[in-house]
């Protein structure tokens, strides 16, 4: 395998496989005693967890993308290094970063989940979320690492690890830091603006559709045909890190629902009993069986058959996963076995500093621990059977096992963890085993999505935690210092997001008109309340989204980043490609292609800027709908006149973003 990075600081042959006999040899030496833990290194990460806990957690809900924190953590860690004045800090940047990177992997696994419980109308409190979220973390930091070896060492050179090479790239230039730190500040400072004022003011409005038009309105209501575009700094800068190619498959999944299955449907629906049309959907909403004919807008038809056939492709996409990493999680699962049976002590004094890991005895403490304590939540604030207790635990630890390899593995091969697919199965199996067992209802779903959280977040943290370790292996950071102040993150993290996830949902909500999308707990709340419930669930539409999955991994196409395309409104897509097409036209520019690099690294600071500062406010704007501050000019924004003015600011805001980045320089 080549180099995949020609131009770096690390050594020679930290992105290739080695050759036999040929040793790595990290920047920072075994045999050298770098500053790693220090006050200072472990209060910066705990505040970076909680502000980008409270970011991403917003831009989450809102969007259903969770952008990895990593890169931002590690720009701002430098620069902060580098204002400050300090020395050596590259020990200590490394742990910075991995504790506040735990927001990230929190997130999403509380987010996916969760939410649904405020969708299905149940009970969800802090402690619930906090502790789904808490529990989740830590069985994904123990359970992946007797796998770290495997996937760092063992593996080294084999697996691209995109994240955790753009990550170490910023920790290794520690003397641009302080220009990088300025650059993403004042980014991040533009998108927190412009999303504050449209979602504490309404000046602007969020998003804008062809409804704006006399012939849009004619073609969403004559040939249920609507095209929408969120105008939000953070969504734009989203789509500049995915990058042009995933953001056109993702749109290419809502294209073919809003382009083509919801006009046939629509024109189809015409020749058939509104009231037949409505129970052959399974529709329950008493608004619209008091008025089937309503159903035939185009947004009420993606609900009830784009979202569903969505839902199908995800969970085979998922499957598909487990299938194709089969192979891995044997030869992962061999390696940590035979540490266990050898009764090896990775964290020996034998071994080398890059090499201590915590001990397995401590390992597997910590494990049983965690177990307990996940048994205790579940009997005890959860269930009321010692039957129903011990399946749930059953249900979250041997799932979290097997998949917490693909997970890990996902990650170091394409820097994307399918970690909704895998959930939306574990929902499904949870759902009918707790069933068989005799829980159903209200109680049930509660149960089964609070299991749900645990092993998202828990499949969640492994696939985060393995770029962790993966970057301290390049720069040579101590494994286990980096294991065990991993949990602080994990705690403050879930603290974060419980408390965030409370004050979103009293001030927007998910449910009804401008709530929070949303879209993986929407899709799990769909799945979840009629298997619990005996209601009627769309086989049939799940049937066509997973043979869809299928087809399009038999050609080659993302059939997840597809399917999620499909569940997701259009409107919050079609902005992925419009920053796509900016990081695209910005790196192809020039013939020279260290100026196109450095543009679009440029570029990437600034997305990074727009999505922080965007998501920031977002939570600031949520926290003054929770105190009841209400400045929102609720009629200006309803009117045309803010649609409208939406739309020329976004066109505003793309060209600054163009502008800025190709003021990129070779030399810096």
């Amino acid at each position: 395998m080549e180099e995949q990075k020609p131009q770096t600081s690390l050594p020679e042959n930290a992105y290739r496989e080695l050759k036999p006999g040929e040793e790595y040899r990290p920047l920072m030496p075994a045999a050298s005693s770098p500053t790693e833990v220090t006050p200072y290194s472990v209060l910066m990460g705990v505040a970076m967890a909680i502000v980008f806990s409270a970011a991403a957690a917003f831009l989450g809900l809102k969007v259903g993308q969770v952008f990895e924190a990593a890169i931002p953590i590690a720009i701002i860690a430098v620069g902060m290094g580098t204002v400050l004045g300090k020395k050596n800090m590259l020990g200590q940047n490394v742990i910075i970063q991995s504790i506040g990177a735990s927001s990230g992997v929190i997130v999403a696994g509380a987010i996916f989940t969760l939410p649904a419980l405020y969708i299905l109308g149940l009970d969800a409190a802090f402690w619930q979320v906090f502790l789904s979220s808490l529990f989740g973390g830590l069985l994904g930091i123990v359970l992946l690492i007797p796998f770290r070896k495997y996937f760092v060492k063992e593996m080294h050179g084999k697996y691209p690890f995109p994240e955790a090479t753009a990550t170490t790239e910023v920790l290794v230039s520690g003397e641009k830091g302080g220009d990088q730190a300025r650059l993403l500040a004042v980014a991040g400072l533009v998108g927190g603006l412009y999303d504050f004022v449209v979602g504490t003011f309404g000046l602007w409005t969020e998003s804008v559709s062809t409804r704006i038009c006399t012939w849009g309105q004619v073609a969403a209501d004559k040939f249920k045909v609507v095209f929408g575009l969120n105008t939000s700094a953070a969504v734009l800068g989203l789509g500049y890190i995915i990058g042009l190619k995933y953001a056109m498959i993702i749109t290419a999944g809502s294209c073919l629902v809003w382009f083509v299955l919801v006009p046939v449907a629509g024109s189809l629906a015409e020749a058939i009993d509104p009231a037949a049309m409505a129970s052959l959907l399974g529709v329950t909403n008493p608004d619209l069986l008091a008025h089937p004919e309503s159903l035939f807008t185009a947004e009420n038809l993606f609900a009830f058959i784009g979202k569903p056939i969505g839902i199908g492709g995800i969970a085979m996409a998922g499957i598909i996963g487990i299938v194709r990493q089969s192979k891995i999680i044997r030869q992962a699962v061999g390696l940590a076995v035979s540490e266990f049976g050898g009764g090896k002590t990775t964290g020996g004094g034998d071994t080398q500093r890059t090499q201590r890991d915590l001990t397995m005895k401590r390992v597997l403490t910590i494990l049983v621990a965690t177990l307990l304590a996940v048994f205790v939540f579940f009997h005890f604030g959860l269930l009321d059977g010692w039957v129903q207790s011990v399946t749930a635990l059953l249900i979250v630890f041997v799932i979290s096992f097997l998949f917490t390899t693909v997970a890990a593995n996902a990650i170091a091969i394409v820097g994307t963890n399918p970690v909704s697919g895998m959930t939306l199965m574990t929902l499904i199996l949870s759902s009918l085993v707790l069933v068989s067992v005799g829980l159903s209802g209200t109680t049930g779903m509660t149960a089964a999505l609070v299991i749900g959280g645990v092993v998202c977040t828990a499949l969640s943290m492994a696939g985060g935690f393995v770029t962790d370790l993966k970057i301290g292996y390049w720069l040579g950071t101590t494994p286990r210092k980096q294991e065990t102040w991993k949990f602080l993150g994990t705690l403050v993290s879930a603290a974060t997001v419980a408390g965030v996830m409370i004050v979103l949902n009293k001030s927007y909500g998910f449910v009804g008109e401008g709530a929070l999308v949303a879209p993986q707990a929407n899709a799990m709340a769909a799945v979840l309340q009629p298997l619990m419930t005996g209601g009627q669930t769309p086989w049939m539409l799940y049937f066509c989204g997973a043979a869809l999955a299928l087809t399009l991994t038999a050609i080659g196409v993302p059939a997840l980043a597809f399917a999620l395309g499909m569940f997701i409104p259009m409107e919050l897509n079609a902005p992925l490609v419009v920053g796509g097409l900016v990081a695209w036209f910005v790196s192809n520019r020039s013939k020279d292609g260290a100026l196109n690099k450095a543009r679009f690294d440029r570029g990437t600071l600034i997305a990074s800027g727009f999505i922080a500062g965007g998501a920031l406010m977002g939570v600031v704007s949520a926290v003054l709908k929770f105190c009841e501050v209400d400045w929102y000019l609720a009629r200006w924004a309803a009117s045309n006149a803010a649609e409208w003015t939406g739309l020329a600011m976004y066109i505003a805001l793309i060209g600054y973003f163009a502008w800025h980045t190709l003021r990129a320089k070779k030399e810096e």
